[in-house]
């Protein structure tokens, strides 16, 4: 298991002693010297080195201190949200010790990944610590090519007796660097004590301190555990050291020579061996420890009951010597230069040093150290003028040093630059070659070129070339190729000529520019030519100056004509020319000047509709030198002044149909011609029109009759008529195979039904109708199929209304008025029975038509009641239909009344139901009773449908008379039968004993009677919740949503009347759906029911609902609806 430590975070790092702090020396070694090295202040240059790396860790591990046998964890967070897979993380004690294979019962290493945070957690868990495992600790990530490390501390404490505070700086006293003189001694704690904590590990490596870190953490630790002992007459030093190979000795003098002894190294007991020898001599215990080796260095202590003592051992390293030393050397830029030396042994660790800086063995480096056994050789594999250095090698016993000297070669032109003279666009080519294969630097008129993509560089081995593929008249100059590191220049000249270039790419077809008349042209032409050309302009025979109306400016890029104010005499060809010493450039530019074109003719309307036109018109005459590019078009009432435009976008035709118009009302159109250059001025006006419309055609045509010689057709008005009105109908048709519609009907017909007549029998005729108005005749409706004209036998059909196929019911006196409709073709004929005898015609009136039959009765009187035959015949077909007929009145009284018998104050009494039910069956009885002092009739039972009844609680001494009525469907009957004979209520033979009574306790502990009921709301129309409860004293009422009291919101209505309590949500939304309770409360308990409701939005649900669908069926069907949606996306 690896040593871990963990620094106090409270403690200071980097104070280093005083120097008063200083005891007197004893034989060479100071003691009782308290001090404190600054250990830390090479973990903290690691840290500064950590910081430099690529910074993965969003959490370092922290150092930490734990007590032997305690548990800690070290914890390292990485961001995963750049990395596509887990980060590579390892574990190490030390420098090298990989801690993934010690994982075990003390040491686990765990990971885990939080995805809603994306980051990765690595843990490093510690279990019954030992003292053993104090140290220093490095956790590392890498991935791909980032990398990040940690170093951290662990620190193990125990409640042991301290070692006093010494000072054992002699111990490491700087050796020797030079093999043949004596130097006086060095304090290397002085040194480290003035150092910048960045020279430790130098310091470290001159004076063979070959584990500073852990040596300075080790002498802090002994310097915490200075305790005075009982046990021991005499302890161990705080610390020893000694050369590799060499015998340490170490000796305690105990107080009680019988106490049991054992020596311990790291915490592991030490036996007696070949290497560990025990010796005994009084009071004294001594260990010696033969041919010491580096694992040797460690803590050593000795237990005496229970007492410790300890101290640490330091074996050093011998000193490294240098055998054959650095000699000087010279040689020339670019050369290979090896400077070796030889040490005392092999593989030895040697540092290479630049003017003091060290050197690194690192990939990248222009520096490589090669190591052969004792031979160590630094390699520089092509020397530069900065490589002129003191370069020196240190060992732990020695160093050499030599200088080198790196010399440049003379140099020599093998190759000069020529002049060039090049024509603009072609290519620059510039060549030199020199003795030497060094890069240089190339100048144009003194200031440095950089290859770019115009520019190209090259250099291949001595030869330089520079190349410009194209030449611009900016690459004229002087040019100079300088090498590096030699004071010498190659220059030469470049001269690019360019014969002069009219640009004309801006103009349009045959070189013309149109410029509007009225306005100024200054017509801008690129020109090009080195030197800058000479520009002539001309327009015939006529040269143009710089001055004038039309003038010319000429500019070092490009010339310029002006015409101020362009006429039409100024269209015609210009002339323009250039000169140079290179050449001449010449073009003709067409210059044509417009204007806008001239007004149209007034345009005519030729067609007129409903709300639309169609109007035509010719183009100008005159186009103002410009092709007309369309026409604008405006409208007007004729009674207003106020013009309208009706189109945005340029018409390209000479008809346009304007629409949206009022129909009935006059307009007037006009036209505007458009050019390139502008709008002409507006047309005259059309001559005033009004828009009027045909009507739609008729609809609905059917066929109303067929006979042999004649067919009736019908049908209904259009469906728009319009301002025009409807004058009539025009009725045509053509036989079938041809093409020529007769008109049936020469004069406009005004009704929606015409018989067409003198058609031959058999025949098949097309029929089509027409609307008439002013604007003229409408679309014609055409019967979809041919008709024969011969009439048609349709068997006859009694259609009977739903309510007379039971039994049709009504009282004395009301009116019977029953329309029955039938089928049946030709001449159906139409009889009535009742109860199979003819009608009498005086007291019920029959009305046949060809379509249906009307029984009337003005005043019905129950002897109209009966079953009434209806019979239509159609030549040898019959139809027939039944219709019971009940003509109600109400009852007549019952028979005799009689009282039965009398006992206390009850009577009971019979009677017998009445001869006349009225036709309607008896529904109950009513009795009333009167006193008869009084004779005052009151009501006993109502409904009653027994014909016997006990008339109960009647005052004793009183004497009663009872009647009786019966009641149907009509009502109770007009007279009532009373009893012959009274009845008297006895007084004699008979006390009567007042009853006692308790008092009843009314008081009740609330209970709902109705609950309340699952519901269905629909969004946006209110919804109540109903209940009733009972209880005394008055329960308090209160509602609750989701177990939460609805107080004071004004969506919510709570309201109670009679024990019956509501709750009205004013417009519900989906997300006043829920748990609804209602609590009622009196002092004697509580109550509480509570149901569901759920909101449904949209119009379909609150339609399904009120088509009276089930809810459960609504909801069914909701949520299909919202499948298939789903499924639909």
């Amino acid at each position: 298991m690896p040593e871990p430590t963990k620094k106090d975070e409270t403690e200071t790092e980097n104070a280093l002693p005083p120097p008063e702090q200083k005891t007197p020396q004893d034989g060479g070694t100071e003691k009782g010297k308290v001090w404190s090295i600054g250990e830390t202040a090479p973990e903290e240059a690691e840290k500064r080195d950590d910081s430099q790396r690529s910074t993965l860790f969003i959490e370092k591990p922290q150092s930490g201190t734990v007590s032997v046998g305690g548990n800690i964890t070290f914890i390292a967070k990485v961001e995963a949200k750049d990395l596509l897979r887990k980060p590579n993380v390892k574990w190490f004690k030390g420098k090298w010790m990989d801690l993934a294979s010690k994982a075990g019962k003390h040491l686990q290493l765990k990971e885990s990944f939080e995805r809603h945070t994306k980051i990765h957690t690595f843990e490093m868990h510690i279990i019954q610590a030992k003292e053993n495992y104090a140290g220093n600790y490095r956790c590392e990530v890498s991935y791909k090519d980032k990398f990040d490390s940690c170093s951290f501390d662990l620190e193990v404490t125990e409640s042991s007796q301290a070692a006093p505070s010494i000072d054992i700086r002699s111990a490491f006293k700087r050796r020797e660097v030079k093999q043949q003189e004596e130097e006086p001694e060095v304090d290397v704690w002085e040194l480290l004590k003035n150092a910048n904590p960045s020279e430790y590990e130098k310091i470290a490596f001159q004076y063979g301190i070959t584990d500073l870190r852990g040596m300075l953490k080790r002498l802090k630790r002994m310097r915490r555990e200075v305790k005075k002992s009982a046990a021991f007459a005499k302890g161990l030093d705080p610390a020893y050291q000694v050369d590799k190979g060499g015998k340490v000795r170490f000796m305690v003098e105990l107080a009680d020579p019988t106490v049991e002894l054992k020596w311990y190294k790291n915490g592991q007991e030490i036996r007696p061996s070949a290497k560990y020898i025990f010796e005994h001599k009084g009071n004294q215990r001594i260990l010696f420890i033969n041919n010491c080796t580096m694992t040797d260095d460690a803590r050593y202590y000795v237990t005496a009951g229970d007492e410790k003592c300890s101290t640490e051992l330091f074996v050093r390293d011998p000193p490294i010597l240098v055998t054959k030393g650095l000699e000087d050397t010279s040689t020339y830029v670019g050369e290979r230069v090896e400077l070796s030396c030889e040490v005392s042994e092999d593989d030895a660790n040697v540092k290479w040093f630049k003017n003091g800086v060290e050197l690194t063995n690192e990939p990248k480096s222009r520096y490589r150290i090669k190591v052969e056994g004792k031979k160590h050789t630094l390699i520089i594999e092509e020397a530069a003028k900065n490589d002129n250095a003191t370069y020196s090698v240190m060992t732990t016993g020695g160093q050499s040093e030599a200088k080198l000297s790196v010399d440049l070669r003379p140099l020599k032109i093998s190759l000069a630059l020529e002049d060039q003279t090049v024509r603009l666009g072609q290519e620059i080519h510039l060549k030199c070659e020199i003795s030497e294969n060094v890069e240089g630097k190339w100048y144009k008129n003194g200031q440095l070129v950089e290859a770019s993509d115009r520019v190209k560089l090259y250099h291949k081995g001595r030869i330089h070339r520079f190349i410009i593929a194209s030449a611009a008249v900016d690459d004229e100059g002087e040019y100079m190729f300088v090498p590096d590191a030699y004071n010498i220049n190659i220059p030469c000249k470049v001269h690019v000529v360019d014969p002069p270039k009219l640009h004309l790419d801006g103009l349009g077809e045959n070189n013309t520019v149109t410029v509007v008349a009225g306005t100024k042209l200054r017509l801008e032409i690129p020109i090009t030519g080195e030197p800058t050309p000479k520009v002539m302009w001309s327009k015939g025979d006529k040269w143009i100056t710089d001055s004038g109306r039309i003038r010319a400016e000429t500019y070092s890029d490009s010339s310029c004509l002006v015409i101020d104010t362009a006429e039409r005499e100024d269209s015609g060809p210009f002339r323009i020319t250039l000169k140079n010493e290179a050449g001449e450039d010449s073009a003709l530019i067409n210059i044509k000047v417009v204007d806008v074109p001239d007004p149209p003719q007034a345009p005519n309307v030729t067609e007129v509709g409903e709300d639309w036109c169609v109007m035509t018109w010719d183009p100008p005459a005159n186009d103002g030198g410009s092709p007309i590019l369309g026409y604008f078009i405006e409208r007007k009432k004729k009674q207003s002044s106020r013009w309208m435009r009706l189109n945005f976008e340029l018409c390209k035709e000479t008809t346009f149909e304007p629409k949206k118009m009022i129909e009935g009302v006059a307009y007037e159109v006009r036209v505007f011609a458009v050019n390139a250059i502008g709008t002409s001025k507006p047309s005259m006006p059309s001559k005033s029109f009004v828009p009027l419309a045909v009507t739609s055609p008729p609809t609905l045509l059917a066929v109303d009759s067929v006979t042999d010689t004649s067919v009736t057709m019908k049908w209904r008005p259009p469906d728009h008529i319009g301002a025009a009105g409807l004058d009539g109908y025009v009725v045509e048709y053509c036989f079938e195979g041809t093409d020529e519609w007769i008109v049936a009907n020469p004069e406009l017909t005004d009704k929606t039904k015409f018989t067409i007549t003198g058609l031959p029998t058999g025949s098949k005729i097309l029929v089509r109708v027409k609307a008439v108005n002013a604007a003229g005749e409408s679309e014609p409706r055409y019967h979809p199929q041919p008709i024969l004209v011969k009439e048609v036998i349709e068997p006859p059909k009694i259609r009977l209304p739903r309510h007379l196929k039971q039994t049709y019911t009504r009282r004395v006196g009301e009116t019977v008025n029953l329309v029955i409709p039938f089928q049946g073709r030709p001449r159906a004929k139409v009889s009535w029975q009742k109860n199979g005898s003819p009608i009498d015609k005086n007291q019920i009136n029959i009305r046949n038509t060809e379509n249906d039959t009307i029984i009337f009765i003005r005043k019905a009187e129950r002897s109209h009641s009966g079953e009434y035959d209806m019979k239509v015949e159609v030549e040898n077909l019959v139809d027939k239909a039944t219709i019971d007929i009940q003509i109600v009145d109400r009852p007549g009284p019952p028979e005799v009344v009689t009282i039965e018998d009398v006992w206390g104050e009850n009577v009971n009494l019979s009677w017998k139901p009445p001869k006349d039910d009225g036709n309607a069956a008896i529904t109950g009885y009513t009795i009333q009773k009167a006193d008869k002092k009084s004779m005052e009739w009151f009501t006993v039972i109502e409904h009653y449908h027994r014909t016997s009844a006990t008339i109960n609680e009647l005052v004793i001494g009183n004497e009663y008379y009872f009647r009786v009525f019966a009641e149907n469907m009509c009502g109770l009957s007009e007279d009532a039968t009373m009893t012959k004979e009274s009845a008297l209520i006895a007084k004699d033979g008979k006390v009567y004993k007042y009853p006692v009574y308790d008092d009843f306790d009314f008081t009740e502990r609330p209970l709902f009677t109705q609950p309340l009921v699952n519901t269905f709301a629909v969004a946006g129309y209110n919804a109540t919740l109903n209940c009733s409860v009972r209880g005394n004293p008055k329960p308090k009422i209160t509602w609750l949503k989701n177990k939460v009291a609805i107080l004071n919101d004004p969506r919510y209505r709570m309201f109670g009347n009679q024990g019956v309590c509501t709750l009205e949500i004013r417009k519900p939304s989906p997300y006043d759906g829920g748990t609804y309770t209602c609590r009622a409360v009196n002092e004697l308990g509580e109550a509480e029911v509570d149901c569901k409701l759920e909101v449904k939005g949209g119009l379909s649900f609150f339609k399904l609902l009120m088509d009276g669908v089930p809810p459960h069926i609504i909801d069914a069907y909701m949520r299909e609806v919202q499948a298939d949606k789903t499924e639909g996306k």
